[in-house]
């Protein structure tokens, strides 16, 4: 079941990878590396408890997700939620852009 859910988690990943601007598409490329594991994993913690105290003005509450993400990569437990989490945030995008076509014509 595992492997499965890290082929799902890797798609998602793709297809997000694909819809960023370049750079950050291939700064998250490379931190997806097998080769960026312990780089991948301090930069996941920190940006978890960076999104933990997202009450001071710097860090935010968009780092807690992006965290789980990166540490989605290294951890099973995590794959299947991470995976299901970028389902769903597609899908209110998805609707959100649709929403606000039909409301410019």
């Amino acid at each position: 079941m595992n492997d499965k859910d890290k082929e799902r988690l890797d798609r998602r990943l793709d297809r997000l990878e694909r819809e960023l601007p370049k750079g950050v598409g291939r700064w998250v490329r490379r931190l997806r590396s097998p080769s960026a594991r312990w780089v991948r994993l301090p930069v996941g913690l920190l940006l978890v408890v960076g999104g933990v105290f997202s009450i001071l003005p710097i860090l935010g509450l968009w780092m807690l997700p992006l965290g789980l993400l990166l540490l989605a990569q290294d951890l099973p437990f995590l794959r299947r939620p991470m995976g299901r989490a970028l389902v769903w945030t597609e899908r209110r995008w998805l609707r959100w852009k649709r929403r606000r076509q039909r409301a410019n014509r």
